[in-house]
């Protein structure tokens, strides 16, 4: 496995922050969190043909750890990445997620650990929804512009971990 230009796709709350800090540190990759582009401090986001053209120059780097959703932007990523990781977690677990970084870090974002916690209900449907609705848009989208990168599919956070771990020791 290459793993020089990673996309990491999956729903809110996955672990997607967590697993590129990650792979940054272990593989010596930059890392870029999404959501620190598309919000300002204020959450405001980010126009939609500047956001593109944002991903476009960070995607022509040599190497880079990109972690975040976006389906309106995935293929400029999937076109450009070696590799895909998709965090495939079950919805429980993604709520989990989204709920307990509200706990441990309350309302706002931190742009160095790539948290973004704005939990309301619009974040909650679309966690609830994700796997029935926007998960089979993201698959086809790795199929059509991704079929040249290596796919992982990472479906909890033990499996995560010890993904994780094996890329570490090598």
């Amino acid at each position: 496995m290459r793993m020089q230009r990673v996309a990491v796709v999956g729903c809110g709350g996955s672990g997607k922050s967590h697993l590129a800090r990650e792979l940054g540190r272990a593989l010596d990759l930059p890392v870029t969190h999404l959501d620190a582009l598309y919000y300002d401090d204020e959450w405001n986001p980010l126009p939609p043909e500047k956001f593109a053209a944002v991903q476009r120059d960070l995607v022509g780097r040599e190497r880079w750890v990109i972690d975040g959703n976006y389906n309106s932007t995935l293929r400029v990523r999937l076109a450009a990445c070696d590799t895909v990781i998709l965090m495939d977690v079950p919805t429980v677990v993604a709520l989990w997620g989204v709920l307990s970084r509200q706990f441990r870090h309350g309302h706002g974002q931190d742009r160095d650990s790539g948290v973004f916690n704005r939990v309301n209900w619009g974040v909650l449907r679309y966690v609830i929804t994700y796997r029935r609705s926007m998960r089979p848009r993201v698959l086809a989208k790795i199929k059509e512009h991704g079929g040249h990168a290596d796919v992982v599919l990472l479906t909890g956070r033990r499996h995560t971990r010890r993904w994780l771990e094996q890329v570490t020791a090598r």
